[in-house]
């Protein structure tokens, strides 16, 4: 009897066991001689094990920033002289395009290029005239912006040629055709304003704040007040660059027109004005124009964040008709200034490096505007012999000096779609 309680007491403990763990969710204990459960899909009678989920995969790591890279093209002087005029001259009208095309591919494949328009358009109701009095025809500023140019630079000896009224149809042109423009102002309001650019890459933004100044107006006193074109003082601009840094600028850039024409050495009052310019440590390049010859790129001390400042005292024409005949053999030389801007993640953007290209006019052939060393392989597209083009390269080399390397080819091609040109505020 006592064995018999005994095992009515472990069937009856078995049982309940059985009825907790399956109050819990889990299969009842099999009873004797009972067929285990499918506790799975398998057969009938079988059992298989219960199949895990599938863990979720882990996240894919956040992209390491890069570097923004970014090329900087600037040219030149553009002068309309009445020859030059007559070659943009045909049967539908007036079109530079043929002119300039000799450096399209070094305008397309540059993220940021600033030429320096020194003359005014001709104002509603004027014809257009070249030297000495310049009123220039509007389809300069469409060929130019047609061409790539994202802005002007236009302060300059000439920019008071026509008064007000050429100030306010040059900017008037520019705005247009979607182009920048700095130097010159159409009111006092937009004299304070810089000209930005903004270069959208890699989910940032490199904001460039352009600023110009010109040295005198011929003996001229700017129209309607002084506000109507920037004058050269260097406690002025420093005090534009600081102000554009408040503002959100990562770099600025200075166009100053100064110097003797046709010399190649900077005078004094452009040296001194770039260095205290570098000594500021908040101007990043200087890009210099008036001379109509090629002048040295340097790079000095200070700078932003030290690192040194570059300059091109001089870029000499881009497009003209000044030659030997008129003038000097160099003011038929220009140079292209390429700069290399950097932006590391987290860091501020720099200029790290400028070279410079060199450019002629070929004016017999109807002032085309060429590279000098790709007219150099093709001699046989235009009217230049081999001799006078290396004479025209030695000048360029000799001129822009040994600070600075010689680039032979165009940029690869812009690292992102062409910048924002923000108006100026009026």
């Amino acid at each position: 009897m006592a064995n018999a309680g005994v095992l009515r007491l472990l069937a009856s403990a078995t049982v309940t066991c059985a009825l907790v763990i399956t109050a819990a969710g889990c299969t009842p204990l099999p009873g004797p001689g009972s067929t285990p459960a499918s506790t799975g899909s398998g057969a009938p009678g079988t059992t298989t094990s219960p199949v895990a989920s599938p863990s979720a995969p882990p996240p894919s790591p956040e992209p390491t920033p890069q570097d923004i890279e970014l090329t900087l093209l600037a040219a030149g002087d553009v002068l309309t002289h009445s020859p030059v005029n007559d070659s943009a001259t045909g049967p539908d009208g007036i079109d530079y395009s043929p002119l300039l095309a000799g450096i399209d591919s070094w305008v397309d494949r540059a993220d940021l290029a600033l030429c320096h328009l020194e003359v005014p358009v001709a104002p509603p109701g004027t014809q257009p005239s070249g030297y000495p009095v310049f009123r220039a025809p509007r389809e300069i500023v469409r060929d130019l912006g047609e061409q790539g140019w994202d802005g002007c630079s236009t302060a300059s000896n000439h920019s008071a040629d026509s008064g007000y009224d050429g100030i306010a149809a040059t900017l008037d042109a520019l705005d247009h055709a979607g182009m920048g423009h700095v130097g010159t102002a159409r009111d006092k309001r937009e004299s304070l304003s810089p000209q930005l650019y903004q270069l959208r890459r890699d989910g940032r933004t490199v904001t460039v704040a352009h600023l110009a100044a010109t040295y005198g107006l011929n003996g001229s006193e700017p129209p309607s007040g002084p506000w109507s074109v920037d004058l050269i003082d260097a406690d002025r601009i420093v005090e534009q660059a600081r102000a554009a840094r408040a503002a959100g600028a990562d770099l600025v850039l200075v166009s100053l027109h100064d110097g003797t024409e046709y010399i190649s050495e900077p005078t004094d009052h452009q040296k001194e004005t770039v260095k205290a310019l570098a000594r500021s440590r908040q101007v990043d390049l200087v890009i210099g124009h008036h001379a109509h010859v090629p002048q040295p790129v340097a790079h000095l001390r200070g700078g932003p964040g030290g690192d040194g400042m570059w300059v091109a005292y001089g870029l000499g024409n881009l497009l003209s008709n000044q030659g030997e005949e008129c003038c000097v053999a160099a003011s038929a030389v220009g140079l292209l200034l390429v700069a290399d801007i950097v932006q590391p993640p987290g860091a501020p953007a720099r200029v790290t490096d400028a070279r410079w290209a060199a450019t002629t006019v070929d004016r017999t052939a109807g002032h085309r505007l060429r590279a000098t060393r790709d007219a150099l392989a093709h001699p046989e597209e235009g009217q230049l012999g081999a001799g006078e083009l290396r004479e025209r390269l030695r000048i360029a080399q000799t001129s822009a000096g040994t600070s600075a390397r010689e680039q032979r080819l165009p940029p690869k091609h812009p690292s992102g779609k062409a910048p924002r040109v923000v108006p100026r505020a009026r």
